[in-house]
């Protein structure tokens, strides 16, 4: 993936060397659950986890630029179960779509980051005329992706009702929310 670089973040290809970084936040309790994940229980667990982002090339680190350190990881996911919806597939018929997901250690929510990444793909995605209409979820007791959605420019759209979750053995209501590429051109301000 395009490496992409913010005020205080670069966006990059995950690599091995995050193993130790990538297990501290994702083996904290809450981080991965409001992403719809377990959180990781063993460093074997990150590593093979790791090793796949590695292998798919579908996944941004995001790495502290001062220090260094991953801290979060941003995902950029065509053809995701939203693309498959009647719901979508009406709406947005022939349109090149992506679902964005993304997860930060929580020594670093409050602080903007999270907001800065995503505005930053989103920028390098329509930019690049990469895709048409970018979307994300989140799950209803997940405010904190709220914020970061509504900062970022998406508008609701629909709610799924009930929907399982098969890594946590729950289901919760699934909020969608989505931008398209001629809204987001027609209101971009320069990056900050």
């Amino acid at each position: 993936m395009q490496t992409l670089v913010t005020e205080r973040l670069i966006l990059e290809d995950f690599r091995m060397d995050f193993l130790d970084d990538f297990y501290e936040y994702a083996s904290v309790d809450g981080v991965g659950e409001c992403a719809g994940w377990p959180h990781h229980t063993s460093l074997e667990e990150s590593k093979m986890i790791l090793e796949e982002f590695i292998r798919s090339g579908t996944d941004y680190a995001i790495v502290d630029k001062k220090l260094g350190k991953c801290i979060g990881s941003l995902g950029v996911k065509p053809d995701t179960y939203i693309t498959q919806l009647p719901e979508t597939r009406q709406k947005f018929l022939l349109k090149r779509a992506v679902e964005l997901g993304y997860v930060l250690n929580k020594d670093y929510w409050g602080k903007g980051l999270m907001t800065e990444a995503v505005k930053r793909v989103i920028d390098y995605l329509f930019a690049e005329d990469k895709y048409d209409v970018i979307f994300i979820s989140h799950y209803d007791f997940n405010k904190r992706s709220d914020r970061v959605i509504f900062k970022c420019g998406l508008h609701y759209w629909f709610t799924i009702k009930n929907k399982y979750v098969q890594l946590l053995n729950k289901s919760y209501d699934d909020l969608v929310f989505y931008i398209t590429r001629e809204e987001y051109l027609s209101h971009k301000k320069p990056l900050e």
